[in-house]
């Protein structure tokens, strides 16, 4: 760290606790939104509460991806604008530092951070992604007990129909046992019984025993007579069902890495269609990671207010900026895997106008006198609050002779 100056430490500083507030507020927001989800559905499919955990830390990658180009830009955006509402800016500009050399830090962190974000984007997120998926098909199978749902019926084997009035000590005691079975000759059995358990078996996977206390079979074959047995305890094979395996990985192009998705570019034996869709998927996770080059830039733009003025308007409209481009990629995404527009025009074209958008802006701070990338839009919201002002000032004074004429 000898290279930097006490000016690169302090911009440093400045940078790094803001981003990294940003970065983590952002991905707990999504992970916690995503979290009241994942509980209803695990609720809804009987499964254990620990899959839950299982499955955010699966969606990690891809929250990260967007959280971290977020954070990266309101980082840079509240250091530089706390630098200009301090007057801190105008003195090292006097001095000779132009934005060139401040923006040294923030561009060796986007790198740092792009480089980390391709990582992402081209290998963590799509690998996860998949088990993402898989852990949910093992739920819905099944796989992960969440075959049996308290207060409902379940049929194993298309010849046993099982009820649980109620679960306790997370499923390992059942309470309220009905159970019917039916065989090829016919013959149906009737069990209830007021507890059991779950046991696992030694010598196959495929069937568990059902340990049944105090309760009652009912023996009913065709043309006899119904018999009726008690026990205190009966052991009940239950053979499982058979778990279809998951799919295997690549049937969609969010799960291919960014070597499989140049591999399948360049295969002229797939389908026309799969080859859309791996290069639309290509150019969208490469266009999200070089879009990041610009942030430095557009945060600069945005985090400088007019002089005497302390407006938050450019923090809001940097977010807007960014998300809305989000999406734009992400239409730009669907219509090329639909082939309905080449994937160059409909991912890189959005890009130079951004890109374009974003340079116009930075010149405007950085070497125009007194230029404003959002002057008019500043100016706008400056009189809009001025009237909102005088209004609230204008209400106050009228409730005041109001009372004191009463």
């Amino acid at each position: 760290m000898k290279f930097l100056t006490s000016i690169d430490r302090y911009i440093l500083r400045l940078t790094l606790v803001p981003m990294i507030g940003v970065f983590v507020l952002a991905a707990s927001l999504l992970l916690l939104e995503k979290m009241l989800r994942l509980f209803d559905f695990v609720a809804a499919e009987g499964g254990p509460v620990g899959v839950v955990f299982r499955m955010l830390m699966n969606l990690i990658p891809e929250y990260a991806s967007l959280a971290i180009p977020l954070g990266l830009m309101l980082g840079i955006l509240l250091a530089f604008r706390k630098l200009a509402t301090t007057s801190e800016l105008d003195v090292l500009r006097a001095v000779g530092m132009g934005y060139a050399r401040l923006l040294r830090i923030p561009y060796i962190l986007t790198i740092a951070l792009a480089a980390l974000n391709l990582l992402i984007v081209g290998y963590l997120a799509p690998l996860s992604r998949y088990y993402y998926e898989q852990l949910e098909f093992e739920l819905r199978s099944g796989a992960l007990g969440a075959s049996i749902k308290v207060g409902e019926f379940t049929t194993l084997k298309d010849r046993m129909a099982l009820r649980i009035e109620e679960s306790r000590d997370d499923g390992r005691q059942l309470i309220g046992i009905f159970a019917r079975i039916s065989d090829s000759k016919g013959q149906v059995l009737s069990i209830s019984a007021r507890e059991g358990r779950f046991l696992a078996t030694a010598d196959s996977r495929d069937t568990i025993i059902l340990r049944l206390v105090d309760g009652t079979i009912i023996q009913d074959s065709p043309g006899k007579r119904p018999r009726v047995l008690s026990f205190t305890q009966h052991e009940l094979p239950i053979d499982l069902p058979k778990i279809e395996a998951f799919r295997r990985r690549g049937e969609k192009e969010r799960e291919f890495i960014l070597p499989e998705l140049l591999r399948i570019g360049w295969n002229d034996n797939v389908s026309q269609q799969v080859r859309m869709q791996s290069v639309a998927s290509l150019n969208y996770r490469l266009v999200e990671v070089v879009m990041m080059i610009l942030l430095p830039l557009l945060a600069v733009a945005l985090a400088i207010p007019p002089k005497r003025s302390t407006s938050a308007l450019g923090v809001f409209i940097s977010v807007v900026m960014v998300v809305a481009y989000h999406k734009v990629n992400q239409y730009g995404e669907d219509v090329a895997a639909l082939g309905r527009v080449d994937p160059i025009l409909a991912l890189w074209g959005p890009f130079l106008l951004f890109a374009g958008l974003i340079a116009w802006m930075f010149y405007r701070v950085a070497y125009v006198p007194g230029g404003q990338a959002i002057g008019p839009l500043e100016q706008f919201f400056a009189r809009i609050a001025r009237r909102v002002k005088a209004l609230s000032r204008r209400q106050r004074i009228n409730r005041a002779k109001g009372a004191h004429a009463a």
